[in-house]
């Protein structure tokens, strides 16, 4: 793909190998960890004085992730002098977005905005973020003669593909995601010329199957998915041929029974013999979320006294990781190490306040195993701080752990 918008004059080569050799260096001195790799070598297993600490064999920077990343980085060794922007967020944690602000690129939207769009000239720098952008803001820069730092994630592009195939079939694209998250933002906007709904839980798509089979209230409808659902969009003439698609981050069997869900109603609705005209399914869960949730669930076969899950509160595929555990024992959901205040005290996110809430007597004394897992966007570093101030808690220096070792 190209990394300019056709009207800029020339192209930017941000992978040149020479340039990538020196972004690589540098984004692993800000992001790496010894610490994680050792402990990896070592079986996901640090042990010492009771206290033993299982990584999640899968956690941390996906493909996708560093990639981005890099870009950012590339973008800014080539232009050192140039304004950058970004549109908003590259990624869901918020120490990486600090040191991306602190490279001195400019935001375009969100709390840190430095700049607004209508500012932006021709060659003017733009990144797409990983979760990419609508289509109606990449089209205005682009007329602007914007140049494009794309970093779109290739998995979210495979979900762009196949929603534009549902509209240009006139099929309704039923994307299961947070209509507010920007990658379902983006998503939903390559329906140009045709219709989405996005269904955020299962009450939500029962509700939609209810309408295929019995109708009901439109007004009602469209209220209770307001800012979900594409400009006139029509329940009684737009659910008749549905497609199923997805945030990349969601989870894998919720999806699956969203989708299972659907075909079920349109199967009652129709006959098995007419789904084909009437049902579209494809799988398009990020592999590495995937691969996160399904390590995370072997870790939680283990005996686990607690589970500790690292990443940005407003991360997705952090977020689910979090409900996998608290589904089976206490969960603290932190983006940092100095959330652990001390073995009295520990401040996590409640997913379900919204907010930061504080728990004490957290670290239960004498023999106990912390599983550790984080998001996709999650920095090995603060992985390491986390294991680290955990050991300190119990009086042991990690440096000496593995020195001794």
């Amino acid at each position: 793909m190209s990394t300019e918008a056709p009207s800029a004059p020339q192209k930017i080569n941000l992978r040149r190998p020479d340039i990538m050799e020196a972004v690589q260096a540098q984004v692993l001195s800000h992001y790496r960890s010894e610490l994680v790799e050792r402990i990896r070598a070592n079986g996901n297993v640090l042990s010492a004085d009771g206290l033993t600490v299982k990584l999640a064999k899968e956690f941390g920077f996906c493909y996708g992730v560093e990639r981005a990343i890099d870009l950012a980085y590339a973008a800014r060794k080539v232009y050192p002098d140039q304004p950058i922007y970004i549109l908003g967020e590259i990624i869901h944690n918020p120490e990486v977005n600090d040191q991306i602000r602190a490279m001195g690129i400019k935001s375009l939207s969100g709390k840190e905005k430095d700049a607004d769009i209508d500012e932006l000239k021709k060659d003017d720098i733009v990144i797409i973020p990983a979760f990419g952008t609508e289509v109606a803001t990449r089209e205005k820069l682009a007329a602007k003669g914007c140049r494009f730092v794309d970093t779109t994630c290739g998995d979210v592009m495979s979900v762009w593909k196949r929603v534009r195939q549902y509209s240009k079939d006139r099929v309704t694209s039923i994307i299961h995601g947070k209509a507010w998250h920007e990658e379902t933002k983006a998503t939903s906007s390559q329906t140009t010329g045709g219709h989405y709904l996005v269904v955020f839980t299962l009450a939500e798509t029962e509700y939609v199957c209810n309408y295929i089979l019995n109708g009901g209230n439109k007004i009602e409808f469209l209220e209770k998915f307001k800012g979900a659902h594409s400009q006139g969009f029509d329940p009684d003439i737009d659910l008749k041929a549905i497609g199923v698609a997805n945030q990349t981050t969601m989870l894998r069997g919720e999806t699956e029974e969203v989708q299972r869900r659907l075909r079920s109603a349109m199967i009652q609705k129709y006959g098995a013999d007419q789904i084909e005209q009437h049902f579209r399914f494809f799988d398009t869960i990020c592999g590495a979320t995937q691969d996160r949730q399904d390590a995370l669930e072997k870790l939680l076969h283990q005996p686990l006294n607690l589970l500790l899950v690292i990443g940005g509160y407003n991360s997705s595929n952090t977020s689910h990781l979090a409900e996998m555990g608290e589904a089976k024992l206490p969960t603290y959901f932190i983006k940092n190490a100095a959330k652990m205040v001390s073995d009295k005290l520990i401040v996590h996110y409640d997913q379900h306040k919204g907010k930061e809430v504080e728990t004490g007597d957290w670290l239960p004394a004498g023999n106990i195993t912390v599983g550790i897992t984080a998001g996709a966007s999650c920095p090995n570093n603060l992985i390491e701080d986390t294991i680290r101030r955990l050991f300190e808690l119990r009086g042991i220096s990690v440096v000496d752990l593995l020195g001794a070792k």
